[in-house]
Formats: structure tokens, C-alpha cells, sequence
């Protein structure tokens, strides 16, 4: 099974980048299970827009009994789709939702029942700390892709996360798989962050340009690798989904 966490700051386009990334491995012929890990639970919604997913940490709260299959949704294009949720704003720990997600479908054995081939978490990279390093830990992802810009905020997220990394090596937690830069059009933008990756002993996997198929798509409610088939940006897409599933041969 191939496990893998999407990591960046928020607002950055990883919920996007993990959505069309599930939307082509699916496509490959691959079962996809894409787990958001965002209090916003908005991960999936892309993926599933004509229903609002349930979150495991609303199902937990609740304190009824719930099945596999109120946490799991599959969409129209076949992905396995699930939302960890997050607390009451201002209430509790946002991480404890993704670490009550995680726990729960272990618990309830998603991953034997469903078989996926592929594991997707998509992760708030702002936070790397608690319950937002869950999917690094031993027994989750075991690589991590971190999303970023040529933006100063952006990439300064970045790197805070390609450091919570390298700390966490000792620990045999995920290891940094590379840098995926999604283009917001400043100033010396691949440079900055070809010198983001060099510092990290790292690559830059994949340039998503910048393009109104990404707002078209969202306005249909779904992901471009499905609504725009023949596009460059679905070419770079699903070449980015080879360079990830060969990066685990």
C-alpha cells in the first residue's frame, strides 16, 4: 500500500493538488482513499460535492454508534473519501480530530476492508505540531509532499514543515518525498524554490502553472483531471501521480 501525506500552508492549493491527485491515480486503474485532515473538512469536496461528508470528529461527538460506512464515501470517480473534521471554532484541539479520524479507521479495519492501493493525507501545514504530525508517525504516511509557492509566507511554511521532518527522522516517521510547486506568478519563483528544496537535500517533483481551468473546475464541483481531460494541467497532474507511485517502486 502506498501512504503519503500532502502537506502546505493553508490556502496554498493542497486540498486542490490531492484531490486531482486521487482524481489520477484513480484514473491509473488504482483504489484511491483520500483523508482530509483539515478542521475545515473541505478536503474531499471536489471529490464529493453534491454531499456534505460527515466528519469522523462529528461522528465521535455525536455519541452514537457509527459504521465504516458513515465515515467512507466513495465519489463518482471511485476515490474513498474521508473528512477528520476539527473542533467548535474556538473549542479544543484541532489535531485531536485527525488523530480520532486516524485511530477510527484502524479501529473499525478500513484498511482491510477497503483495500486501497493508495493512502492520501491532505494536511494544514501551518500547524506542525500534535495531532497535524499524526500522519507522519510510523504506520501512516510514509513520505511526505509539501506543497508551496515562490511566496515568502509560503515557503517559510514550507520549510517549517521540511524541518519538522528532519527531526522527527529519528523517530522512523515519514520522509520528506519532495517539493511541489504550485505557481502563484511572482518574482523569481522557481529559483526560490529550487534553493527551498537544495536546503533540504530534496527536488522539486512537478510546476503546476498557474491556469482558469483550476477555477473552473471548482465551480463545477470538480476536480480538472475529470473535467478537463485533455488539458496540460491534466498532463502535469497525472505525470506528478506517476513520479509519486514510481517514487515508492
Amino acid at each position: 500500500m502506498i501512504k503519503f501525506a500532502i502537506y502546505g500552508k493553508g490556502g496554498i492549493g493542497k486540498s486542490t493538488l490531492s484531490s486531482n491527485l486521487s482524481a489520477a491515480l484513480a484514473k491509473r486503474g488504482l483504489t484511491v482513499m483520500q483523508i482530509g485532515c483539515d478542521p475545515k473538512a473541505d478536503s474531499t469536496s471536489l471529490l464529493c460535492p453534491k454531499e456534505k461528508i460527515t466528519s469522523v470528529l462529528d461522528l465521535v461527538r455525536s455519541s452514537k454508534p457509527f459504521t465504516l460506512e458513515d465515515m467512507v464515501k466513495e465519489s463518482e470517480s471511485g476515490v474513498l473519501c474521508v473528512e477528520a473534521g476539527g473542533p467548535v471554532p474556538g473549542l479544543g484541539c484541532a489535531g485531536r480530530g485527525i488523530i480520532n479520524a486516524l485511530e477510527s479507521l484502524e479501529n473499525k479495519g478500513a484498511y482491510k476492508v477497503y483495500k486501497p492501493d493508495v493512502v492520501i493525507y491532505d494536511v494544514l501545514g501551518d500547524v506542525v505540531c500534535g495531532g497535524f504530525t499524526m500522519p507522519m508517525r510510523k504506520g501512516f504516511a510514509d513520505k511526505v509532499y509539501i506543497v508551496t509557492s515562490g511566496e515568502k509566507m509560503s515557503i517559510y511554511a514550507a520549510a517549517n514543515i521540511a524541518m519538522a521532518i528532519e527531526n522527527f527522522k529519528k523517530r522512523d516517521y515519514a520522509k520528506l518525498g519532495g517539493i511541489i510547486l504550485n505557481c502563484r506568478g511572482v518574482e523569481n519563483e522557481e529559483e526560490n524554490v529550487a534553493e527551498l528544496a537544495k536546503d533540504f537535500n530534496t527536488s522539486v517533483l512537478a510546476k503546476i502553472e498557474r491556469s482558469p481551468l483550476f477555477a473552473q473546475a471548482e465551480a463545477k464541483g470538480k476536480t480538472i483531471v475529470d473535467l478537463f481531460p485533455d488539458s496540460d494541467i491534466c498532463k502535469t497532474l497525472l505525470g506528478l501521480a506517476d513520479t509519486i507511485t514510481s517514487d515508492f517502486n
